[in-house]
């Protein structure tokens, strides 16, 4: 079902699977279609609770000038997760939703008990830059984005321009797509935190990925063969499988 959640000022669209253990699932820069797959597949298996937000300023929602950055909309989820009086919460967020479960990691709510950061831009790796997708045609992000571009779902055709899902995306992280405080501050996280990657990524690349873990104390990293920068598109199955792997189920 999706529910309407305010929390503070800010108005939450949250399509929502309520079952027992609960997942924040982040989506990227393509919205909500990119994640509610895996939503579906992910509370189908293994009977959680899964909440799925769109992000302000996505989809035609509308973004109070109080969400300026990246923290400001982490601060909002983790309100959101003290709303719901939600403990033991495992957010997974791919692209710059993983950016965002990184900062959600750094709030060190006592909710949150781990966190899955999949295919994440935000910080700065020096060779190792994140591609820059403004001004490129769609076949050319998907040949960047999919291992098997010929995969990749045709969106409904649109005006000449960036989307509105873009200029909300670019709203949160500037043009960069990035800040260059993320890899030094990534040093304060006290949870645990695995990233996964896909072998394939076009847009930030694996060596980005092990970097992106080694920036974190602790966290381990999987890569992902046959897979891009949406394995949660691309290959669920796989996504899933290495999920339930951290728990040993």
């Amino acid at each position: 079902m999706t529910v309407m959640i305010k929390t503070g000022s800010v108005e939450l669209t949250v399509r929502e699977h309520d079952r027992t253990r609960t997942f924040l699932l982040l989506h990227g820069g393509g919205g909500v279609p990119t994640m509610a797959g895996f939503a579906d597949l992910l509370a189908g298996r293994t009977r959680s609770r899964v909440l799925l937000p769109t992000h302000p300023g996505f989809s035609g929602t509308p973004k109070p000038d109080e969400l300026a950055t990246v923290t400001d909309l982490a601060r909002t989820y983790v309100a959101l997760l003290d709303q719901l009086d939600l403990t033991g919460v495992t957010v997974l967020g791919n692209s710059f939703g993983g950016w965002l479960a990184a900062e959600i990691a750094l709030l060190n709510s006592p909710r949150v008990s781990s966190a899955v950061i999949v295919d994440a831009v935000g910080i700065e790796v020096a060779g190792h830059p994140i591609t820059d997708v403004r001004g490129l045609s769609l076949p050319e992000l998907q040949k960047l984005s999919w291992h098997d571009p010929a995969k990749a779902p045709q969106p409904p055709a649109t005006g000449t321009g960036p989307s509105p899902d873009v200029l909300a995306l670019l709203s949160y992280t500037g043009p960069a797509m990035s800040d260059p405080t993320l890899a030094e501050r990534l040093s304060q996280v006290r949870i645990p935190v695995h990233v996964m990657w896909g072998a394939s990524d076009g847009i930030a690349d694996s060596a980005y990925g092990k970097a992106f873990a080694a920036a974190i104390p602790g966290a381990t990293f999987t890569l992902l063969p046959g897979t891009g920068h949406l394995p949660q598109l691309e290959t669920p199955e796989d996504l899933l499988a290495a999920l339930l792997d951290l728990d040993g189920e």
